[in-house]
């Protein structure tokens, strides 16, 4: 069956759910498998180890890369029109959203997208953490706090009422991209081979940026024979984590993309986890603790959604399409972690950061 009869047959809202249920499936196994995160990688950087994490977070985000802007040469992939780029960009709420978003991530032992993968394997920490964290980005983005946001991100906007597309801000070649994602990709491999991470292992930290390709390409394909306007987006879970939490309290709400995606990620890290027989339920360790991760998760709930998306969302995806804001956000999150680790894990004398 193609495409249009399945849409004809379907609806093209059901459709979309679809797309963002195999991409989050192809996600939630790969991120569980590899480890994938961006706040371990981070905490690693800060205390002076290029090791198995930082080599993952590398690989993920190369590879991303790579297969998004070879699809983009494919024409599988409509970049110019992407949510992301079609959109004014904010760069203060890019530094500043992100700034508290990395700050965030570090305090929760976690960014978003890891905290769902982790809730998964039955982490009754993360499933709380993420609880929070969809509640506060869904007053972001349209409660309490959503005058909040908007004025910090009107302090400084994008010009021309689009995102800045970096490649041409830069006059590099349409190829451009695709040269940086193999080469920065090298280096990952590189990293990776003096710690001695195994291929499994590799391979599924590669599909994790191949799960971002997946959506965008699956999204692209869907908005070129849609009757309505339809969304080019992919991997995110600022938005989708709110707009699933409303899903499924308001009877009026509407399958999208975004309310596969989430599911799918659950589901597939939930199926992983059972078949690699890691899944086992923890809780948290003291009232600190669930302190500490509560604050990270409400910080990380409202930066993510004023920076524009969150660690996967602004820093893979985005910067993927080479977002301007995205790679602006993606920058901030990496200053806001390693900061908050010395600050409160190294020099602040608190609990050693765990593994996530």
């Amino acid at each position: 069956m193609d495409l249009i009869a399945l849409t004809d047959w379907l609806g093209e809202s059901p459709v979309a759910a679809l797309f963002g249920l195999a991409t989050g499936l192809t996600f939630g196994v790969a991120a569980q498998r590899s480890r994938f995160c961006l706040r371990a990688a981070t905490v690693s950087f800060a205390r002076g180890r290029l090791d198995d994490k930082v080599a993952v977070w590398l690989l993920t985000f190369s590879t991303a890369v790579v297969w998004v802007q070879g699809a983009y040469l494919l024409g599988l992939i409509n970049v110019p029109e992407a949510r992301m780029m079609a959109v004014t960009g904010s760069w203060s709420g890019a530094i500043i959203g992100g700034l508290m978003f990395g700050v965030g991530m570090v305090l929760a032992r976690g960014c978003s997208g890891r905290l769902l993968v982790l809730a998964a394997t039955g982490n009754l920490r993360s499933v709380v953490s993420g609880l929070v964290f969809a509640v506060v980005a869904q007053m972001t983005m349209g409660g309490w706090l959503k005058p909040v946001r908007d004025k910090i991100a009107g302090l400084w906007i994008t010009d021309g009422g689009r995102n800045l597309d970096l490649l041409a801000a830069l006059h590099l070649p349409n190829w451009g991209g695709l040269a940086f994602g193999v080469a920065t990709a090298l280096l990952a491999l590189e990293i990776s081979r003096r710690n001695r991470i195994g291929a499994s292992r590799l391979i599924f930290g590669a599909g994790v940026g191949f799960a971002v390709a997946l959506g965008w390409v699956l999204t692209s394909a869907l908005a070129r024979i849609s009757f309505d306007p339809m969304p080019i987006e992919s991997a995110t879970f600022t938005g989708p984590s709110a707009n699933t939490l409303m899903f499924f309290l308001d009877r009026n709400a509407v399958l999208e993309f975004d309310i596969g995606l989430v599911p799918g990620v659950f589901i597939g890290a939930f199926l992983a986890s059972l078949w690699a027989r890691e899944f086992r339920f923890q809780g948290f360790e003291g009232e600190a603790n669930m302190r500490r991760a509560l604050t990270g998760a409400a910080l990380m709930g409202f930066g993510g959604m004023l920076a524009g998306g969150c660690a996967i969302g602004a820093g893979v995806t985005g910067g993927s399409i080479f977002a301007g804001t995205a790679w602006a956000a993606l920058t901030a999150f990496w200053i806001g972690g390693m900061i908050t680790d010395f600050v409160v894990d190294q020099k602040g004398g608190a609990a050693v950061s765990r593994p996530a």
